[in-house]
């Protein structure tokens, strides 16, 4: 970093982001890929990072709001909302944005009974095949796909998808069961879709059923259109195998600086609590980055950070501004000093893993004072 630099920032590889797009459709060839770049792009910025990943054929966020801020920069992709409309008005905006709407409750199928457009509107039915989150379960898919179908030509497609809960474990029976559901969906739509379909020569709908974990997981789990989201930001969606096994690359460098130095004595505490005691005499040096910035404080005594590019460990406990890192019989450590908190070198996975957490949460839950910046 230079003197110019911001203190704390988030350097963000585009490169990498295209490098994980060829490999998410490399692994699912015969699929289309539905990007998830919500909650802000797992905090890599939600528009640069659309603009970065223009060869995905769409894009999906949870909110409108992200939707709309897609389309005030341009990006004239199709974009799915994932958790639909929650009012008439909201109904209204992503009918002027030509948003694509998912369809999960009967509030939402009487909102486009009620709102009398002649505007086409696209929509994925969301089946709820063992999630139980969000989605219509397989016997109520009769009446809503006849009540849906009821408003063409307002209605220019509907398609079907579900979501895996347990794709990221090998061992889970619910996949196969979620898999036999969703089987069970498509034929009855396929059945309700009657002659026309058949006529044509397709089923007359698509579906989509792979996250990252369905997509790496099981072809089976692909469906005509995939919606990866932890695995395009370079993170391995599974607990025992790491993003670079995938061949993914990490996007994102959480990076700092040594802002002190200090010589603490053997039998000395360090931050609060001093839960973290010189064990000799040591060299404490103190980083400019704390849970206010997305730095889990549940982080233990001993996690690692790169230090001036050395491996060193994290010595007392993350307060709101500062950590604070045992960089003892290290050389060349100084103030200003580089300080890598994960990203290359440093797996987000390893670090979320010593926080117990998972890597989303740590990605999405940077600070407003991170700075992005992109290369």
């Amino acid at each position: 970093m230079t003197s110019s630099s911001p203190i704390l920032r988030a350097r963000i590889d585009t490169p990498a982001l295209r490098h994980n797009l060829g490999v998410i459709k490399r692994t699912a060839p015969t699929a289309r890929v539905m990007a998830v770049i919500k909650a802000n792009a797992y905090g890599h910025g939600l528009v640069p990072v659309a603009m970065a990943l223009s060869q995905a054929d769409a894009f999906a966020v949870a909110r409108i709001e992200e939707a709309a801020e897609l389309r005030a920069a341009g990006v004239g992709h199709p974009v799915t909302l994932l958790e639909g409309v929650l009012s008439a008005a909201q109904l209204q905006q992503a009918q002027a944005l030509q948003l694509q709407l998912v369809i999960h409750d009967a509030s939402q199928i009487e909102m486009l009974e009620a709102a009398a457009t002649s505007r086409p509107m696209s929509c994925w039915i969301k089946v709820n095949t063992g999630m139980n989150r969000l989605g219509f379960r397989v016997e109520q898919l009769p009446e809503v796909w006849r009540r849906l179908t009821a408003l063409r030509p307002a209605m220019l497609t509907l398609n079907l998808m579900t979501h895996l809960a347990c794709a990221d474990d090998a061992a889970a029976p619910l996949t196969a069961q979620q898999l036999q559901q969703f089987a069970l969906a498509r034929e009855i739509v396929g059945q309700a879709n009657g002659d026309a379909a058949r006529k044509a020569g397709h089923a007359g709908f698509e579906t989509s059923i792979g996250n990252s974990a369905g997509l790496f997981a099981d072809r089976n789990c692909h469906g005509d259109w995939v919606r990866p989201g932890i695995s395009l930001y370079g993170i391995s969606p599974f607990a025992h195998r790491s993003g670079a096994a995938l061949d993914l690359r990490p996007v994102m460098s959480l990076e700092t600086r040594v802002i002190a130095l200090h010589d603490v004595p053997a039998g000395e505490g360090v931050g609060y609590g001093s839960n973290w005691r010189a064990a000799r005499n040591s060299r404490i040096a103190v980083l400019a980055a704390g849970y206010a910035d997305g730095v889990p404080r549940q982080l233990p005594n001993g996690a690692p950070v790169l230090v001036a590019g050395q491996r060193a460990a994290l010595a007392g406990r993350v307060s709101m501004d500062m950590m604070t890192v045992d960089v003892t019989g290290m050389g060349d450590v100084r103030v200003g000093s580089p300080a890598l908190l994960w990203g290359e070198g440093l797996p987000a996975e390893d670090i979320a893993a010593a926080a117990g957490t998972i890597a989303y949460e740590l990605l999405s839950r940077l600070g407003r004072r991170v700075a992005l910046e992109y290369f």
